[in-house]
């Protein structure tokens, strides 16, 4: 079988930022089991994704993907991989 490319289809998502002022709205955001923990004095969200449970860092996105499923993503690749839209 040989190397094929293949382009992301566009699909629009849901996101929040977590920060330790959307914290309260992040978790209300994320419809699974979620809840904030601390690491230190810095709040984390700890999510139930498809893959096990996975932290949200202060800075980090929580995105409602679509299937409806919720898992964080470091800003830096969703800057990357997402744009806004209205």
């Amino acid at each position: 079988m040989q190397v094929r490319r293949y382009r992301k289809k566009p699909v629009v998502i849901e996101a929040i930022q977590f920060t330790e002022e959307s914290k309260d709205r992040a978790l209300n955001f994320v419809t699974c089991n979620a809840a904030v923990a601390f690491a230190g004095d810095r709040p984390v969200l700890e999510i139930q994704t498809l893959e096990g449970v996975m932290q949200a860092h202060v800075g980090d996105f929580i995105i409602k993907g679509t299937q409806g499923e919720f898992y964080p993503c470091k800003a830096p690749s969703f800057h990357d991989t997402f744009e806004e839209v209205d």
